[in-house]
């Protein structure tokens, strides 16, 4: 069973930026996409973005145009680059299959807090 690490998480202020790492102990390069997703407190979790093997990332509206979701299959590694960050993306953020896939098991998450 692959496992996944989430790392890069910290307090940022708003306008700031952070990289999210997300490291599986085995390979994703057949995964055909690969997903981050985010638990804000008292919220259900929520699709992100995803990044296919092949093809266009996808991205849910309200981080359009200032995350990008990348992979690196040799490194087994799927990155999520956050510019302008707002208050209300402050979540735990975890990364697995994209949906429609089977789920890994769930890694502990990397949390993520905009706040002046």
């Amino acid at each position: 069973q692959v496992q996944l690490v989430e790392s890069g998480g910290g307090l940022v202020q708003p306008g700031g930026s952070l990289r999210l790492s997300c490291v599986a102990s085995g390979s994703i390069f057949s995964i055909n996409a690969m997903g981050w997703y985010r638990q804000a407190p008292g919220k259900e979790r929520e699709l992100v973005a995803v990044v296919p093997r092949g093809g266009t990332t996808n991205y849910a509206d309200s981080v359009k145009g200032r995350f990008t979701i990348s992979r690196d299959n040799v490194k087994n590694t799927v990155y999520l680059q956050m510019n302008s960050l707002k208050p209300e993306d402050t979540a735990v953020y975890y990364c697995n299959t994209a949906p429609g896939i089977r789920f890994f098991a769930w890694g502990q998450g990397t949390q993520v807090t905009v706040s002046s």
